[in-house]
């Protein structure tokens, strides 16, 4: 006899390494050492579990109860975060604090800019006019500098959505420059515009190329882009827009009479809060005092919300530079300069600064601090990679998006329906094609009588007809469910779709916001409806071995607390 080792034989059955061990290749079923402490504490949990007293006080109904929020005004979570270890929360108050009405702003902001083109970058007068398109635009679309392009892509840099102009790209020009290429936003060739305010800069580029191509005019679209982006900057830089809103505030800007009694509870509630704007201190005191001046008795001015006033930010370089704070004359209009800050008190306003001096001086860092933005670069995503502060990000669309998506629940319950049938089916046609093959081999190959070729040909024939029937209706499953997308899709907007969503991925806007801010919501009066020591949970992120059923997934359903996933990437 032979006196060679056996090869072992994996078992389709049993773990790796199978066969007669006990013992599997990774990880052991062996039972704990101290197995009587974890029988103690299976013991306790049932008791915990039938303690009747206990189950009454957590179900009976909270007064008011959290069912009278509305779902859109939510806070979401993607990083679990207790409110009790934050000490200090600021705020930025262009759409964050201070919620614009985005179409009227929008629009001045257009024609601003527009008429800057004209006057000082000779553009011809008859780009003058164009007509602004609010449906054209959303957050979260990138400009391609080199061919004249505006783009939404998914999470992984995939382009979905591709505009020349105003108009569709081709699908074969889409493929060619994009079909194979991610996009990556620090290429010099993709300008990415996440802001609400830099809206109508991506109208403009598409609309004047749409124009002047449309009279055989040759565009340089990095040029014309660069232009639209000095002019728009001007607009903002040179006060002109500002002076333009604060004429007319009530126009511009929302009143939200939640916001005070909002602020007042989380100070209420322990936290000291902090104004961090770009904005300077003129338009900064003329808005902030339309919104809070007076809605509460307890805070006769809206600087008595704040332990810390700082204005003209100059974000995202205070996360990341050196200059100094500078405190302010506030008796007058300007906020005048009068030297260099060496504390950062109540009652007082500051200019300029940087991160490492305001927790120099305040006395807080990294995650006992919370910052509330509505801008990813400027104020989430450099936030997050330079320094562990929180972030919230406010992101008013989601309430038109999550409004809109409960009106149309019907269509995306038949769209869901379709999806898991187009899913069973094409298993079913390749089960089908598998066994349809097993059975021709079969015939071409074994000798078989009469009767079993007979057979075997009567059972391809039944397998040949379900298959037929399975892939009509797998074609049918898929026409409607791709017509049934692009309704709901484009019932929202017309060119883009929904904000968060592209394809059947995340937008590369949702990404973002899921992997830089801890929370997010539609706007800062939503925190009324929390406790300020709220601990805001997320569920863990399940692998998809544990979305198939393994029960790892029931370890830690709720996550962990620390910075977002974001944190600290380049």
């Amino acid at each position: 006899m032979c006196g060679c080792p056996v090869a072992p034989t994996l078992s389709p059955f049993r773990p790796i390494p199978g066969g007669p061990s006990p013992d599997p290749l990774h990880g052991s079923f062996r039972s704990p050492l101290n197995r009587a402490r974890a029988e103690s504490a299976a013991q306790h949990a049932q008791q915990l579990l039938e303690d009747e007293a206990l189950t009454r006080l957590l179900t009976t109904p909270r007064a008011p109860t959290r069912d009278t929020v509305p779902r859109a005004r939510e806070v979401f979570v993607n990083r679990n975060l207790r409110m009790s270890g934050v000490e200090l929360i600021g705020f930025d108050m262009d759409y964050t604090l201070a919620i614009y009405h985005m179409r009227r702003l929008e629009q001045l902001s257009f024609d601003m800019t527009l008429a800057k083109l004209i006057s000082e970058y000779h553009y011809p007068p008859l780009v003058g006019n164009l007509l602004y398109d609010h449906h054209f635009v959303m957050r979260g679309l990138a400009v391609d500098r080199l061919n004249g392009n505006i783009l939404k892509m998914d999470r992984f840099g995939h382009v979905g959505r591709a505009y020349h102009g105003l108009r569709p790209l081709k699908s074969e020009v889409q493929r060619e420059l994009y079909r194979n290429k991610r996009v990556r936003l620090r290429n010099p060739q993709f300008a990415w515009n996440d802001t609400l305010f830099a809206l109508p800069e991506t109208c403009l580029f598409a609309g004047i190329i749409e124009l002047l191509e449309s009279l055989g005019q040759s565009v340089d679209y990095g040029k014309l882009y660069d232009d639209i982006r000095e002019a728009i900057d001007a607009v903002h830089r040179d006060n002109s827009l500002k002076r333009e809103v604060r004429k007319d505030l009530g126009r511009y800007v929302f009143l939200d009479p939640e916001l005070g009694p909002a602020l007042h509870k989380l100070r209420s509630g322990g936290k000291r809060l902090f104004l961090l704007t770009n904005s300077a201190w003129d338009y900064t005191d003329a808005v902030m005092k339309y919104l809070l001046d007076g809605q509460l008795p307890e805070y006769p001015s809206w600087r008595n919300y704040f332990d810390v006033v700082v204005t003209a930010a100059g974000k995202p370089g205070f996360f990341t530079d050196a200059r100094p704070f500078l405190e302010l004359d506030t008796s007058t209009e300007e906020g005048r300069s009068v030297g260099e800050a060496t504390s950062l008190d109540r009652g007082k306003a500051y200019s300029g600064g940087n991160l490492a001096r305001f927790e120099e001086l305040t006395g807080y860092r990294g995650e006992n601090i919370l910052y509330v933005g509505d801008h990813i670069y400027g104020d989430i995503l450099k936030s997050k990679k330079s320094s562990l502060w929180r972030t919230c990000m406010v992101v008013q669309e989601i309430e038109d998006e999550i409004t809109y998506t409960a009106t149309r629940r019907e269509e995306i319950g038949t769209l869901t329906q379709m999806e898991i049938l187009r899913e069973r089916l094409d298993d079913e046609v390749n089960h089908h094609k598998t066994l349809l093959n097993l059975m021709e081999r079969r015939l071409e190959r074994e000798p078989l009588t009469p009767e079993e070729r007979e057979s075997v040909e009567e059972q391809r024939r039944q397998l040949k007809a379900e298959l037929d029937k399975m892939r009509r209706a797998l074609k049918d499953a898929t026409g409607i469910a791709d017509t049934l997308e692009e309704d709901v899709e484009e019932g929202f907007n017309p060119y883009w779709g929904l904000l968060f969503k592209e394809g059947n991925e995340n937008s590369r806007f949702g990404y973002q916001v899921e992997q830089y801010a801890c929370l997010y919501t539609s706007r800062v009066s939503n925190f009324l409806h929390h406790s300020p020591m709220q601990y805001y949970r997320s569920p863990r992120d399940q692998m998809p071995h544990e979305q198939a059923g393994a029960l790892s997934a029931r370890l830690s359903p709720m996550g962990g607390e620390g910075p977002p996933k974001g944190a600290g990437k380049d």
